[in-house]
């Protein structure tokens, strides 16, 4: 029974990650300007969550204290923002590059929680961020790329950690509310989307072209609604170490849409600071020891 739950725990959440990597295709095909495209995918997405929460009767288990409303404000806002300044990414830079840089994420998540919340932050975990930023520094060098002439290349890359930065603060806020299932959360970070950008939409630029609305409709039911039902379920079923590194195909298959679609190639040099950005990322959520993985190199050398 439990190796069938976790069986489609995984499948849940290699479905909600291969989504995810979608979404830079979908923004780009959209050919909106960037508040609607993320207005849009909360007006969408706000209306199948909210459908979804009523059948499901979560509201009557949400606790809406004060607490819990400010929290909700802080998370909603930051995401909000992380979406604009990720999407903008996209399109200064490429979908698998912006992907890969948001993957520094982690890092300040823990940063944040050290000095935030004082929650301890090892030596071990400072290291590994020594290694992703080295990374980061290899895709973003403009030295080693021909797609910096403009410097927007850099300024996509720049979004892309801003972007991490704000989704650093949504989860650590997340994390602070209680008694709310996290369906209902996130119908209120897409309310509060709509609310801030509602005055802001674009409404004279809509789209006159069927298949721009399909790719609108996409990021809202799918993107905003179906991966995250499939995501939460998932958590339930799957431990910290699983969805670690299943959230990794998230920026594999934005890389491969990248290629696909678009027909970007990434170079050696990029290639090799996007492998070190998300190995550092995934060994340190997993609480990896470098020592540990030098010593295991060491020894399969002597074997």
């Amino acid at each position: 029974m439990q190796h069938d739950k976790t069986g489609r725990g995984i499948l849940q959440m290699t479905i909600a990650m291969a989504m995810a990597g979608t979404i830079g295709l979908f923004v780009l095909e959209s050919q909106q300007p960037l508040v609607n495209v993320v207005f849009f995918r909360c007006l969408i997405g706000a209306v199948c969550l909210g459908v979804y929460c009523l059948r499901a009767r979560l509201f009557g288990q949400a606790d809406f204290s004060r607490k819990n409303l400010v929290l909700l404000l802080i998370v909603g806002v930051s995401i909000v923002f992380n979406w604009l300044a990720l999407f903008d990414a996209y399109r200064y830079t490429s979908i698998g590059i912006a992907s890969t840089v948001y993957h520094v994420q982690p890092f300040f998540v823990f940063f944040l929680g050290a000095v935030l919340f004082k929650e301890k932050l090892s030596g071990q975990r400072l290291l590994w961020l020594v290694i992703a930023f080295a990374g980061v520094w290899l895709i973003v060098n403009p030295n080693v790329t021909h797609m910096t002439e403009s410097g927007d290349y850099v300024k996509g890359c720049g979004l892309a950690l801003a972007a991490a930065l704000l989704y650093a603060v949504a989860t650590l806020s997340s994390k602070k509310i209680t008694g709310m299932p996290p369906h209902v959360i996130a119908l209120v970070q897409l309310l509060i989307g709509i609310v801030i950008l509602g005055p802001y939409a674009r409404f004279d630029s809509l789209p006159h072209v069927p298949a721009q609305w399909g790719c609108l409709l996409v990021l809202g039911a799918v993107h905003s609604a179906a991966m995250y039902i499939l995501l939460y379920s998932a958590y339930q079923k799957l431990d910290t170490g699983k969805i670690a590194i299943l959230a990794y195909i998230y920026p594999v298959v934005a890389i491969l849409v990248d290629y696909v679609w678009f027909g970007r190639m990434l170079s050696m040099t990029q290639i090799a600071g996007g492998v070190l950005v998300l190995s550092a990322g995934l060994c340190s959520t997993l609480n990896v020891r470098l020592q540990g993985v030098l010593a295991a190199r060491a020894a399969g050398r002597l074997v």
